[in-house]
């Protein structure tokens, strides 16, 4: 069965649409005490509703909320935007995959001088950033860079209980091709790749997978 990553689906949107090129990692998802572990180098990017406040989406950014609400089919029909700002949006009956990453790079940072440079590569505001990074102290801030294709036609899967397990990983009961187009051309994201590759070296190091 293919194997997804479990992300807001504001940032799967952003991810798609080349908006975004990092994510950020402390530990599983309501996993207390367990570090973040990189189980899988490519994966579908599999969108989440609950416990996404829209107020963690940079100004500039908050017309990827209404997007996001794209990613997912409600019985009974879509919840209105302004429901992001109550701490997020029940889990939907069904969500689309529009896209899958491949991790490009991977690394450590400890520093949040170095999480306020990565911001033009995410459209969260810098203060939840940084929040991640202060979140478990003793353990470092993950930064993946991903680059991510999106797939010809979007596919609608079925939510599953099992979905919901306080984990990153998720494997998805139907089969899906690794095929489509990458969102950013081979220069652009190199350039960016070289860029991220810069700033987390200054504050972090590299992680061997």
């Amino acid at each position: 069965m293919p194997i997804a990553f479990k992300e807001w689906a504001v940032t799967v949107r952003a991810l798609a649409e080349g908006e975004q090129l990092i994510t950020l990692r402390k530990g599983g998802i309501r996993q207390p005490g367990k570090p973040f572990r990189l189980a899988h180098e490519r994966f579908f990017l599999y969108p989440t509703f609950d416990q996404e406040p829209g107020e963690f989406v940079r100004e500039s950014h908050q017309p990827e909320l209404r997007r996001a609400l794209e990613e997912g089919v409600w019985s009974d029909g879509e919840p209105p935007l302004h429901a992001f700002a109550a701490g997020g949006i029940q889990q939907p009956d069904r969500v689309r995959i529009r896209a899958w990453a491949e991790v490009a790079g991977h690394f450590t940072i400890a520093d949040p001088r170095c999480v306020d440079a990565l911001s033009p590569f995410y459209v969260w505001t810098t203060d939840y950033a940084e929040k991640r990074l202060g979140w478990r102290r003793h353990q470092p801030l993950h930064v993946l860079l991903l680059r991510t294709y999106r797939i010809p036609r979007p596919v609608t899967v079925k939510v599953k209980d099992e979905y919901s397990v306080a984990q990153a990983w998720i494997e998805l009961q139907r089969e899906l091709p690794f095929e489509g187009t990458p969102v950013l051309s081979d220069a652009e994201f190199e350039r960016a790749s070289e860029e991220i590759a810069e700033i987390t070296r200054s504050a972090g190091q590299p992680v061997l997978v």
